[in-house]
C-alpha cells in the first residue's frame, strides 16, 4: 500500500539526501527495472534509512516521476540558456541534438530509466506528455518557427509538426543506444540526425 506521508516542500530538497536519492533510484531502476525494485532498495543504495526517503517521497511512483520532472526541468533550464547564446537557427536546432544526445551518454543509467522504465506504464506517459515533454516540443517548435520568420526554413512547414518529427528522430536514437548489444558512442548519430531533418532523404535535382 502507498504511504499517506506527505512529500516535503521545494525549499528543503536543496540538501544532498534528496539529490542522492534521486540518484541512488535511477541505479536501481535502471538495474533491476522499476516494477521490480522497492523503496527499501533505493534507500539502501543512497545509504540512508527507509522512512528518509519518505520524508521527501510519497511513494515509488512519486520517486519515478520526480527523476523525469527534474531532468526536464534541468533540460529546458539549461537548454534555453544556451540557445539564448547563439543567433542562427539551425544551430540551434543542431545545439538542441547534441544536448539531448550528451546527456544520455553520459548517463546509461538515466537513458535506461527514460526509455525503458517510463515508458512500462501508460499513467506516467499520459502525465508526460502533457507537461514536461509540452515545453520541451514547444522550445524545439520555436526555434522552429524563428527560423521561418527569418527565411532561414520554409514558411509553409507545420513547425509543431516538424518540432515532432525532430525529437522524435532524437529519441529514438536514444532508444536503439540502450537497447542495442552493440557498444557504440551515441553522438556518433547526431551528424546523420541533422542530416537528415535538414537535408532529406530526396536526390539533389541536377
Amino acid at each position: 500500500m502507498a504511504s499517506t506521508r506527505k512529500a516535503v516542500q521545494p525549499k528543503e530538497k536543496s540538501n544532498g539526501k534528496y539529490a542522492a536519492i534521486l540518484r541512488a533510484a535511477i541505479k536501481v531502476f535502471a538495474r533491476s527495472g522499476f516494477f521490480n525494485s522497492k523503496v527499501a532498495d533505493v534507500a539502501h543504495e543512497a545509504g540512508v534509512a527507509d522512512g528518509t526517503v519518505y520524508l521527501y517521497f510519497k511513494n515509488k511512483d512519486d520517486i519515478l516521476a520526480s527523476i523525469f520532472n527534474n531532468e526536464m526541468d534541468e533540460a529546458l533550464s539549461r537548454g534555453r540558456a544556451a540557445l539564448a547564446r547563439i543567433d542562427d537557427p539551425v544551430e540551434k536546432l543542431k545545439r538542441v541534438v547534441r544536448a539531448h544526445l550528451e546527456r544520455f551518454s553520459n548517463d546509461r543509467d538515466l537513458a535506461v530509466v527514460f526509455q525503458v522504465e517510463l515508458r512500462g506504464s501508460t499513467k506516467f506517459m499520459e502525465q508526460f506528455s502533457a507537461t514536461r515533454v509540452t515545453d520541451y516540443l514547444e522550445l524545439i517548435r520555436g526555434v522552429i518557427e524563428e527560423g521561418q520568420q527569418r527565411g532561414v526554413f520554409r514558411r509553409g512547414l507545420n513547425n509543431t509538426i516538424a518540432a515532432k518529427i525532430l525529437f522524435g528522430a532524437v529519441d529514438e536514437m536514444v532508444t536503439n543506444w540502450v537497447l542495442s548489444r552493440k557498444r557504440y558512442s551515441l553522438l556518433s548519430t547526431l551528424d546523420s540526425v541533422v542530416d537528415v531533418f535538414f537535408n532529406g532523404i530526396g536526390c539533389a535535382k541536377a
